[in-house]
């Protein structure tokens, strides 16, 4: 019985899936993006997270424990180097794959995989759409920010309203000579009927 054993073995033996997620682990973080098959994607997602979060914790013994994953020099000190530095603050979901049209030889379901944050054109669009989400009382964040701010242009409404009531009897005073033309010319059509 296979109670609990949910790995993937992907038609291959334990050493040739090992080494083959290890390559593509390599070849992901070189070029961060490639294009597989959506299940080994999702077996390579399981295998590269991990190692990631390994990253953050810059240390000799890490560095070592990432090493005997990926058996590349090179790919490791990317990995500490640059890869860790942007996804520092990321609590994990480091990885995204997306569904490609089925391959026309055999039919299999592709997908690509890709590192999120070196993908400025979606995180420009998530940025976006983080501004734009809505409270539970349907008001949008950049609204309540708005209505947080309401005391500050009361206040500014208040230094503004001096200045207001100077100019309010200049208005009157227009007001009141134009008043006694109209007056006049209501009096003459009066009288003319």
């Amino acid at each position: 019985m296979r109670h609990g054993k949910k790995v993937n073995h992907l038609g291959r033996t334990d050493s040739h899936r090992k080494a083959m997620l290890a390559n593509m682990a390599s070849s992901l973080i070189l070029h961060k993006r490639i294009t597989t098959t959506l299940a080994k994607a999702k077996a390579l997602r399981t295998y590269v997270e991990p190692i990631i979060t390994k990253s953050k914790n810059d240390t000799t013994h890490s560095r070592r424990t990432v090493f005997t994953y990926l058996q590349d020099k090179e790919v490791v000190s990317i990995l500490f180097r640059e890869i860790a530095e942007k996804v520092a603050n990321r609590p994990g979901g480091y990885t995204r794959i997306i569904k490609l049209n089925n391959r026309m030889g055999d039919n299999a379901e592709m997908a690509l995989i890709e590192l999120v944050d070196y993908n400025e054109v979606y995180g420009q669009e998530a940025a976006a759409k983080e501004e734009k989400k809505t409270t539970r009382r349907g008001r949008s964040k950049a609204g309540a920010a708005k209505t947080a701010d309401a005391p500050k242009a009361e206040a500014k409404e208040e230094t503004a309203a001096p200045v207001a009531e100077e100019a309010a009897p200049a208005a009157e005073e227009t007001q009141a000579t134009e008043a006694p033309a109209t007056e006049t010319e209501e009096n003459k059509e009066g009288k003319g009927e």
